[in-house]
């Protein structure tokens, strides 16, 4: 099953001029142009610098954000170094979930294998198939990119063996597999790091040596010692190591498999999830610092035994231990420190032989100490913050590392030592510094999550995607407008990066696009989120730490930021709920009528009047709706003299133009499961449905892994009765109440959004919180638009709603009488005659002679 995306050969050399130099190919959407010397093929360019090998086809084994990233910035290089993007090839692996979700990386191949669906044990993590690809499409090498199969040694391995086999040798983008062991393992590594001197905090291995010939194969026994073999072995080390503590996966990564832990009690089911999150990786217990930094080096190394580090970032801010917004150049750590552990980090590379792209994660604390965290052996998915600081295109640079060249001859490497781009010359990188720019980058993950439900995944459709990018600003997403978040996807599909020459610039820069983008769908995304976090003092002044976003969820402090009045927010909630409603009785109205029926008179007045329920913040709203025209509605809050009149316009995009009180209001709206998400002016307010704790329902699409609590077992409320994957994370699923638990889902079962998984027989139903009914009113609001006080205004606005009465429309409760009394008052006005001339004058003064 494969598809091609060009039907040339693929070992057609590109276009030429008659002087045998690649027609240029226009790049709009990176708007690059060509610098220094332009190369006639990768043979010509891989020999000139001292390379071993050239790659050609290159198989993404990746998707998402990750296979459009790759792809683009080794476009970007080939274009700039040789005229022509189209001299390498990409082959791509797509599921049928990715292809159904429109998925932007498909776009970009060459050519597209079809893969099974389902998690990525069939697919993008399943190294048979990797390589059994690579090797029916002749691929000159593998980019895993990051996540999925990247961290795994047993890919190189494999594709090792494979080469000791086939004339047609596959080359693996990265490190080698003993290095990846060494290094990439985050037991191995911390091992590593505690034996070379470099600080670590205490953890299950702590006092533990290994010799420094073992680095690249450590002993079984002192390894085994590092871990946790179960439950009981890590209680225990939780004691020793003291609370609080990260229980973490050595082969996890991306916010899976790891949990923190506070207290003995939760040990056992922490410690479950993650073994379930990461089956068969080692597991390992360190001690949680509670106030520090993320700080991490970026790391380059060569087959040639060079080193460097290539700048660094901030990556403090932190929900579910994942990264959520990363920044550079590090401004946190005192320069001298910094420098110490830009040298640490080089050394641990050197030490193993690593080759490729790295990264080395360290704790930074309020003394200003830092402790080895662990070393991702593979690109990070924040590597665009360094390539902004120091002009090295990351990929491309892993790309000509796997051909062989020296970190010398890249001519980004080159660039970013001060030295001339052209040369081969070597460089000692130990007495070279690099050549700093006044620049700052902030970066933001757009994932499909919740940020009002403790940031759980959201899967579906996207309908509308509009980013527009700034000089200052530029992103990049795996899906477009019409695409889609599968269940089986990574929850990120777009990053945003900022620049400024001071980190005050590019914070302001990132809130104003935050503020532009638009995303609508069936997704919940942190975008709103976002723009309040950047905007609280605590990161104006850089008062951040891992543990800072999580008091900021916890106290609710940015929950409200920006939000609009509750009157306003009612009005609107209603408006949306009376338009659908209204919009539907209008369609069935209609086809009763095309079929011939005649409808009853009752499906007429739900088109004009319609009552609404709305809960917001445990608070009942009871409201009727009066449509007063095609565009126009009154909205009266029962049993009370308060209404508001609005004008609406339905836009292209199945959105709404809300006038009232004189203010535009966009508007969208989806009904969920748990009651209706509105976003108005890119705010989301949620009106939940009655709070029914006897009914545990799932709020998203994902798998039933197992039961916390057996059935007919007492659950404690806030405590986990069972546990859902929802995108790759296990998700708890925590009871509303103390109850008995009646299961009514088997483990195992694939749960949509509303599906009921079990039910709780509570233990005191009077204890149960419901909402209760509002009973005052709300302050007074003015027209849709304003009208004035002259009478030709009055008499014309009075007119045209006698008129949609007399259509069919309703006025809402005490406007016929206001209407009417407004209309008389014109009348009487004997200004009127006078203010109807000059408006009929002014229309055709124009027409008139001099």
């Amino acid at each position: 099953h494969l598809w091609s995306g060009s039907s040339q050969s693929h070992r057609m050399k590109p276009a030429t001029h008659a002087r045998g130099i690649p027609r240029q190919k226009s790049w709009p959407s990176l708007g690059q142009h060509l610098t220094g010397k332009v190369y006639s093929s990768i043979e010509e360019y891989v020999k000139e610098k001292g390379g071993k090998r050239v790659i050609e086809r290159i198989l993404i084994a990746n998707n998402g954000i990750a296979a459009v990233k790759g792809i683009r910035s080794m476009q970007k290089w080939a274009y700039e170094t040789f005229g022509d993007e189209k001299v390498l090839k990409f082959i791509v692996m797509a599921t049928p979930d990715d292809i159904k979700v429109n998925a932007e990386y498909i776009h970009l191949a060459n050519e597209v294998v079809n893969v099974p669906g389902g998690s990525n044990n069939n697919n993008y993590a399943n190294v048979s198939l990797i390589v059994d690809i690579a090797q029916r499409l002749k691929a000159d090498a593998v980019w895993a990119g990051w996540g999925h199969a990247s961290e795994n040694p047993t890919l190189p391995d494999a594709l090792t063996l494979h080469n000791t086999t086939s004339k047609h040798q596959i080359v693996w983008i990265g490190p080698g597999s003993s290095a990846m062991r060494a290094l990439g393992d985050k037991v191995g590594s911390s091992l590593i790091a505690q034996t070379a001197g470099v600080p670590c905090i205490g953890w299950s291995g702590s006092g533990l040596t290994i010799d420094k010939k073992d680095f690249n194969n450590i002993p079984k026994e002192v390894y085994q010692k590092a871990c946790v073999q179960d439950s009981k072995s890590a209680l225990e080390i939780c004691r020793r190591v003291g609370f609080p503590v990260m229980i973490k996966a050595s082969e996890g990564g991306g916010g899976k498999g790891i949990r923190m832990c506070h207290s003995e009690d939760d040990v056992a089911t922490l410690y479950s999830q993650v073994v379930g999150e990461v089956p068969g990786s080692p597991v390992f217990i360190m001690r949680l610092a509670p106030t520090c930094r993320h700080l991490e080096v970026q790391l380059l190394g060569d087959e040639w035994g060079n080193a460097i580090a290539v700048h660094g970032r901030d990556c403090s801010i932190q929900r579910r231990h994942q990264k959520i917004i990363e920044e550079g150049p590090v401004v946190a750590a005192k320069p001298k420190i910094w420098r110490e552990m830009e040298q640490s980090a080089v050394n641990l590379a050197r030490a193993v032989g690593y080759v490729g792209a790295g990264t080395v994660e360290y704790l930074y604390t309020q003394d200003h100490k830092y402790y080895f965290l662990e070393l991702n052996p593979r690109l990070q998915v924040e590597h665009p913050v360094t390539e902004l600081i120091s002009g090295v295109n990351l990929p491309a640079a892993q790309l000509q590392i796997a051909m062989g060249l020296p970190l010398s001859s890249i001519p980004h490497i080159r660039r970013f030592f001060g030295k001339n781009s052209e040369g081969t010359t070597a460089i000692n990188f130990d007495r070279t510094l690099p050549v700093t720019q006044p620049k700052h980058v902030i970066a933001c993950r757009i994932t499909a999550e919740n940020p009002d439900s403790e940031f759980q995944p959201t899967s579906g459709t996207i309908f509308h995607l509009n980013f527009r990018s700034t000089p200052d600003v530029w992103g990049y997403f795996s899906v477009s407008s019409n695409g889609g978040v599968h269940q089986f996807a990574d929850s990120q599909f777009g990053h945003l990066f900022a620049t400024g020459k001071t980190r005050e610039n590019a914070r302001r820069n990132m809130v104003q696009a935050l503020k532009e983008l638009t995303i609508q769908g069936e997704i919940r995304t942190t975008v709103e989120y976002l723009s309040q976090i950047l905007e609280t003092p605590d990161f104006v002044e850089n008062q951040v730490s891992t543990t800072w976003l999580e008091g900021v969820i916890k106290n609710k402090v940015i929950s409200d930021m920006g939000k609009l009045p509750l009157h306003i927010v009612v009005t609107l909630g209603s408006l949306y709920r009376a338009w659908t409603a209204s919009k539907a009785a209008e369609t069935a109205y209609m086809d009763s009528l095309s079929r011939g029926q005649v409808p009853p008179m009752s499906s007429m007045q739900q088109i004009v009047e319609t009552k609404h329920t709305l809960i917001y913040h445990l608070t009942k709203y009871l409201t009727v709706v009066t449509r007063s025209g095609p565009r126009h509605y009154d909205i009266q809050l029962a049993d009370t003299n308060w209404n508001a009149s609005i004008e609406v316009h339905e836009l292209a995009d199945k959105g709404l133009l809300a006038m009232l009180d004189g203010k535009r209001h966009i508007v969208y709206g989806r009904e969920q499961p748990d009651g209706l998400r509105l976003s108005v002016n890119s705010k989301t307010y949620m009106f939940s449905r009655e709070y029914d704790p006897t009914r545990l329902i799932a709020e998203m699409q994902g798998k039933l892994v197992r039961y916390t609590v057996e059935d007919g077992g007492h659950v404690r409320k806030s405590k986990a009765y069972a546990e859902m994957e929802v995108m790759k994370m296990y998700i708890a699923l925590v009871a509303p109440e103390d109850g008995k638990l009646v299961h009514c889902k088997p483990e195992g079962s694939v749960l949509e959004g509303g599906d009921l998984i079990a039910r709780l027989e509570l233990d005191d139903p009077s204890s149960v919180q419901t909402s209760e009914t509002f009973m005052g009113t709300f302050p007074k609001v003015g027209p849709p638009q304003p009208l004035g006080n002259k009478p030709t205004a009055m008499l014309e606005d009075s007119v045209t709603k006698l008129k949609r009465l007399l259509d069919g429309y309703k006025l809402g409760a005490g406007r016929l009488e206001a209407t009417v009394a407004r209309l008389m008052d014109s009348l009487r006005n004997p200004l009127l005659p006078s203010y109807q001339f000059r408006s009929i004058l002014s229309t055709i003064a124009s027409k008139l002679p001099a």
